[in-house]
């Protein structure tokens, strides 16, 4: 087959055949992929795809006679009428006719569709008659709208411009009803992201900032103006110069985007979702160590969105006050010399008052602070910011009046209930500190963090104004106590801003954020000791979810060691705000009871320790014969007779006491006592412990036990988040694991029995450990995380320390368990961490002498390791 591209007119009758036809398609797909690596322009080629679909559209209508036909037009409606054609875009026609089209034409159009679907083409149509057009887009806003951008391809002339006479008149959609009904449409999409354009996988049309903002825009115009394109309402004055070139920017970035997208699917879709990211930024020639190319192309993205939201949302208010009607009879109150409040919006009461006073800019906010009942800026106001933003020669802190004003700001008690957000949405964060504008749009290529730098540190800040709110105290009940007592609350807003601002610029954020806070306190006016708290928890602002999340915090050494690193109970108030906050704002599905309570366990362990005395560690026999003397009060009212218990707890170590609450130790012991030694004992709380289920395993030990429970919980989708193993004297397990379900919440009390049934048939099974097969989630195929296995140190020596990094697949566990079975491992403790695609998972390990493994029996544990978890099986 001859491999020239030959334009649709000068195809013979001969070459309107499905596979020559399709043949030239995938020529000028090649062409234009060709031509789109090669850095062609990508407005010319999506242009050229559009004008290549007309010609070829024109010559199959003259195949099929329709020519003949004299009241009959081809109609290119919707995007393609726009002339906006993507390698995968739709191609919405319409056939429309004067009246009832003969059954010989409607057999030829049924063909000629048929063949444009036959050549793998994204066709929409419509046949229709003019009347018929009427009538339905009357009914349906998104055909009106597609009738908006209606272009004829070939036919009847005269039909077509009925058409758009009858469109555009007066009758048809008036202009203030489109503009409500366009406007609320965009809410409504809007609010399908969660009002959002930082989604992990974000939709390049249909996210707020997207094309479909830009449309919106240009449908609205088109409605009321009669402007036909973007340069057409900057001619009319509709929206300046500047604001035109920044919206033909902002497109052309989101069709360069969607164009390389386009060229990696196969089939039809608008989702940057994590599969494709990678190769999209490499199409676009974002390149950098690791996923730094598709952090810098997201980066870009995501910061062209937050442009266009801007730009929609001030025209479509400028848009209102031209469009609507009706008198504007909001009342206006004055709040100073430059400013005043209309209505729900504050406004500026001077043309050009930001950029002959750029502190003025501060004022505003801190004029929203004291006013809750403002919610947003005017928009000739924010017309008049942005102009200000873009003509700054130096930040706002290099301005001492906007210095003062932003520690005013910082301290004011309403600070955090808009005025911080509105400030990063419009700029003014950026335009303040050189650090923030680094960070905006900045994402990190995985399944942990949900949002940008920047939107997630303005969540922390709504979050930890949540605290101050009285409804907030069932889900934060030791944040909404802590916060009114912090003797300055601005030292910790200070601290959520910086906490993650080194992100994106290599090294330990954490080291970058503290150093650059030190600095910023400092210039501010604030005291050393206050710059030292400020950087003190920037530095450390991961400290107490690791501690809670990865190390056993019932054991007293681990909250001596994290007290000593606490120091006082004024850094331990200001830092459990911002983890809480930290990790609400990270991602919405990481805050769970659990995590509720191991944080207050350790918030309240470590308040004893800082009260006692750090010199005076605590008395653990003490603790051990408290919690027996409570657990045996319990087991006495339930009729047990003390010798009876005694000899029980005879067979238990003293770690066994410390390590459990007395309800645990007497709902164990109850069932042990009342246990005819059979089968295994396996039991699962009634009432949620800690946020999730108990499960507890009393069964005689053998190697492979850890695997086949771990097993049996992964099939019934159940997370493991902490699993204490202990062994009695006599070679008895009494395990304890606590659970979570695909919710992360405790179990439900109907799962209870088929959960113990399956623990207990897995125990009672010989042979090869079955490990669940079940499909990785999609999102997981993305990534790839190096199996890691680190021996960490101990104090005593007498146990082995082992941390584990792995991608986070189905079975991961269970799989880990077998290898420590098929190494004679025994465990003895397990810290089960998730973050995003990511297992961090923490083990305390010995031989079968229970002693620490030895150099030879470690690296043969870490092949092992290696071996199950790097298996494709």
């Amino acid at each position: 087959m001859n491999d020239v591209l030959l334009s649709p007119e000068d195809l013979t009758a001969d070459q309107l055949e499905l596979q020559t036809l399709k043949h030239q398609l995938a020529l000028f797909g090649e062409q234009q992929k060709a031509a789109f690596l090669n850095h062609g322009s990508v407005n010319d080629l999506v242009y050229a795809r559009s004008d290549f679909m007309d010609a070829l559209l024109a010559r199959l209508w003259l195949h099929y006679g329709f020519d003949h036909h004299p009241n009959l037009s081809l109609i290119a409606v919707g995007g393609y009428g726009r002339r906006e054609l993507h390698p995968l875009s739709d191609i919405d026609l319409l056939i429309l006719s004067e009246g009832r089209i003969d059954k010989q034409y409607q057999e030829r159009i049924s063909e000629f569709v048929t063949l444009l679907w036959d050549l793998k083409l994204e066709v929409g149509h419509s046949v229709r008659t003019l009347a018929e057009c009427m009538d339905v887009g009357l009914d349906d806003l998104t055909v009106a709208t597609n009738l908006q951008e209606a272009r004829l391809l070939c036919g009847s002339e005269r039909i077509y411009h009925d058409l758009k006479n009858r469109v555009h008149s007066e009758h048809f959609w008036p202009s203030e009803r489109f503009f409500k009904a366009k406007v609320k449409e965009q809410v409504d999409r809007h609010a399908r992201y969660h009002d959002t354009a930082y989604n992990l996988e974000p939709d390049i049309k249909s996210s707020p900032g997207g094309l479909r903002d830009i449309h919106t825009l240009s449908w609205i115009a088109r409605r009321h103006f009669g402007a036909t394109s973007l340069r057409e309402m900057s001619k009319y004055g509709f929206l300046t110069d500047a604001e035109f070139r920044e919206l033909d920017e902002c497109q052309t970035v989101l069709w360069r985007i969607r164009f390389a997208l386009h060229l990696e699917l196969r089939r039809y879709d608008n989702r940057l979702t994590f599969s494709h990211q990678p190769s999209v930024a490499e199409t676009l020639g974002y390149h950098g160590e690791g996923n730094r190319g598709i952090e810098l192309m997201m980066k870009d993205f995501y910061r062209t969105l937050g442009r266009v939201s801007e730009l929609n949302k001030m025209l479509i208010r400028l848009f209102e006050l031209e469009i609507n009607d009706e008198p504007d009879n909001k009342k206006i109150e004055i709040l100073s010399d430059d400013f005043q409040r209309k209505g729900r919006q504050i406004e500026a009461r001077k043309p050009a008052l930001f950029q002959a006073r750029p502190d003025t800019i501060i004022d505003m906010f801190l004029h929203i602070a004291n006013d809750k009942s403002i919610e947003s800026i005017s928009a000739p106001t924010l017309r008049q910011l942005r102009t200000a933003r873009r003509r700054l020669s130096r930040f706002l802190c290099d301005i001492p009046e906007a210095k003062d004003k932003f520690i005013a700001l910082a301290r004011h008690p309403n600070a955090l209930h808009k005025a911080f957000s509105l400030m990063h949405k419009h700029g003014v964060l950026s335009a303040y500190l050189p650090q923030w504008s680094q960070i905006v749009g900045q994402m990190q290529f995985d399944l942990f963090h949900a949002y940008t730098v920047d939107e997630h540190t303005v969540r922390l800040l709504k979050h930890i104004n949540r605290f101050a709110q009285e409804e907030n105290r069932d889900k934060h009940p030791i944040c909404c106590d802590v916060l009114p007592r912090l003797a300055k609350p601005e030292l910790l807003l200070l601290a959520a801003i910086f906490h993650d601002i080194g992100k994106g610029r290599g090294g330990d954020h954490s080291e970058i954020g503290a150093k650059e806070a030190y600095a910023f306190c400092i210039d501010h006016g604030f005291s050393r000791p206050e710059a030292n708290l400020v950087s003190w928890l920037v530095g450390n602002h991961l400290l107490m979810s690791v501690t809670a999340q990865r190390r056993d915090i019932y054991d007293p050494e681990v909250i001596t060691e994290f007290a000593q690193k606490v120091r006082d109970e004024e850094r331990l108030d200001y830092l459990i705000c911002l983890t809480v906050a930290d990790i609400n704002a990270t991602n919405p599905e990481l805050w769970n009871s659990w995590k509720r309570t191991l944080l207050a366990e350790l918030y309240y362990s470590t308040q004893k320790a800082l009260r006692r005395g750090l010199e005076n560690p605590p008395d653990v026999r003490e603790r051990i014969r408290h919690n027996q003397h409570l657990a045996a009060a319990i087991l006495r009212k339930h009729g047990f007779a003390p010798r009876d218990i005694e000899l029980v707890w005879q067979r238990f170590k003293a770690d066994y006491f410390l390590r459990h609450t007395h309800k645990q130790i007497a709902w164990h012991s109850e069932h042990i006592l009342n246990h005819d030694g059979v089968e295994p004992l396996v039991l699962v709380s009634k009432n949620a412990t800690r946020g999730g289920t108990e499960i507890f395993v009393y069964s005689e030990d053998k190697p492979s036990l850890f695997a086949r429970v771990v097993a049996a919980l992964d099939k019934k989708n159940l997370s493991v988040h902490d699993a204490q193993i202990m062994t009695s004297k006599d070679g008895f397990t009494l395990d304890t694991f606590m659970v979570l379900d695909a919710n992360n919440e405790a179990i439900q009390s109907d799962r209870h029995d088929a959960i113990r049934d399956g623990v207990q048939h897995a125990l009672m099974q010989d042979g090869k450990i079955t490990i669940p097969v079940r499909r990785a989630p999609r999102k997981l195929m993305a990534f790839n995380v190096k199996t890691q296995v680190t021996f960490l140190p101990t104090r005593t020596g007498r146990r082995t320390l082992l941390e584990l990094v792995a991608l986070d697949k189905p079975g991961l566990l269970a799989r880990v368990g077998a290898a420590f079975a098929q190494q004679g491992v025994s465990l003895q403790a397990a810290k089960i961490t998730t973050i995003g695609e990511r297992a961090e998972d923490f083990f305390i390990v010995t031989d079968g002498e229970r002693q620490a493994l030895s150099d030879e029996a470690q690296q043969a544990l870490k092949e092992a390791l290696f071996d199950a978890l790097n298996d494709p099986n």
